[in-house]
């Protein structure tokens, strides 16, 4: 095993999804016998009825928030936040404001601001007077953040679509490893807008049903809002960030790479850096997007490397799919997997049951699936556009 010196815990941990707002209910979602989460939405696109994992509950205001930080995507992350905000400020007087860092994933940031602003620039002929540019500057979440908190610390988002959260994970661990941090807020978050959906419905890539990922007659993906928060330190926790993997297939600007190489490539590095085996895992969290090439590709990497021995499931049937929050939520998802589950329950795979026989077969959780033992390691997967590839394994400890 890695060096003591050099292991990364996740001690703490705030999530906020269409499951739920906070980890017992979002557990309670992840294992129900039926799916929940994603659910049939009119109101997103007009004279359009789509399923989305919009999150419903009432969110942290942000009135105090400067005018161009005040957008839903920053919501859900103070949502998030309070969560855990008495063992954030814990450790920052532990610390010291300036040994305290911020590294966060988002893809839409205050595009749905935007929206509402050209809407009433349609009809009054003026932008809101709620918008400001600012509140699309990828940087805003960890800017608000770190004014929020008074970090004087690294502070930094990572853009990379649906990779995004799961590199500022792993760039996190990188700040603790190196001694540049002794504290890291990290994790990530993205909101639901007209945007993101308009531009995956361009791709033929959106079900107009619950998505059905593996299945022969999987049709494109659901999309969601939320995420994650942690707070990682290298001070013993529940949860151990083990090992994360990153590439980048450089195939094409919106497909993944058929052969499924650099699908592989990150998984081997998660667990080469976690010192483990294939056989030592015992769930993998799938990307799992319900996309005809992207099940392709992830079910050839993943049968290569864990054949039909691994439970293996997508959760974007109950969360839809996050975008740049994705990382960061499914990693929370396999932290609640680790954490206060003596029978290792394990995440179901929500599908039709179909099998497509052009797919590798995988060991796919059914409902009530259990270990019978606590889960020790668990793997994630995150693929996104362009080919940028991240895996994290996450261990309980």
């Amino acid at each position: 095993m890695t060096s003591t010196v050099n292991n990364i815990y996740l001690n703490q941990m705030g999530v906020i999804c269409a499951l739920g707002n906070g980890a017992q209910e979002v557990r309670s979602g992840l294992f129900a016998d039926s799916p929940g989460g994603v659910r049939k939405n009119n109101a997103l696109i007009a004279g359009r009825s789509l399923y989305l994992g919009a999150v419903n509950t009432p969110l942290e205001d942000i009135s105090e928030l400067p005018i161009e930080h005040r957008s839903r995507n920053n919501a859900l992350l103070l949502t998030a936040l309070a969560q855990i905000r008495p063992q954030v400020d814990a450790a920052i007087a532990k610390y010291g404001r300036h040994r305290t860092a911020i590294v966060l994933g988002t893809s839409t940031s205050g595009i749905g601001e935007a929206e509402q602003a050209v809407a009433h620039l349609v009809l009054h002929g003026e932008l809101a007077p709620s918008f400001h540019v600012g509140q699309q500057e990828l940087g805003s979440a960890a800017i608000a953040l770190a004014a929020l908190l008074g970090i004087c610390g690294p502070a930094m988002v990572i853009s990379t679509a649906c990779s995004s959260s799961a590199k500022a994970m792993a760039s996190a661990a990188r700040l603790l490893r190196t001694g540049q941090a002794d504290a890291v807020i990290s994790g990530g978050m993205d909101a639901l807008c007209a945007f993101t959906v308009a531009g995956f419905s361009a791709l033929e890539s959106v079900s107009t049903e619950r998505c059905n990922p593996l299945s022969a007659n999987r049709n494109g993906i659901n999309i969601g809002e939320g995420g994650a928060l942690f707070l990682m330190t290298r001070e013993p926790g529940p949860v151990r960030l083990a090992g994360w993997g990153e590439s980048s297939d450089a195939h094409h600007i919106s497909a993944p790479a058929p052969d499924g190489r650099g699908a592989l490539s990150a998984m081997q590095q998660a667990l080469q850096r976690a010192d483990i085996s294939p056989e030592q895992v015992d769930y993998v969290n799938l990307h799992g997007t319900a996309t005809q090439q992207n099940d392709a590709m992830e079910s050839l990497a993943v049968h290569e490397l864990f054949g039909m021995r691994t439970a293996t499931s997508s959760t974007k049937p109950l969360t839809g799919h996050t975008l740049g929050g994705a990382g960061a939520l499914e990693a929370a998802l396999c932290w609640l997997s680790l954490v206060d589950n003596d029978r290792g329950k394990l995440p179901p795979h929500w599908w039709d049951g179909h099998t497509d026989p052009a797919l590798k077969p995988l060991k796919l959780v059914r409902p009530s699936d259990e270990l019978g033992r606590p889960l020790d390691y668990v793997l994630s997967n995150s693929f996104a556009f362009g080919g940028s590839n991240a895996s994290l394994i996450l261990a309980r400890t």
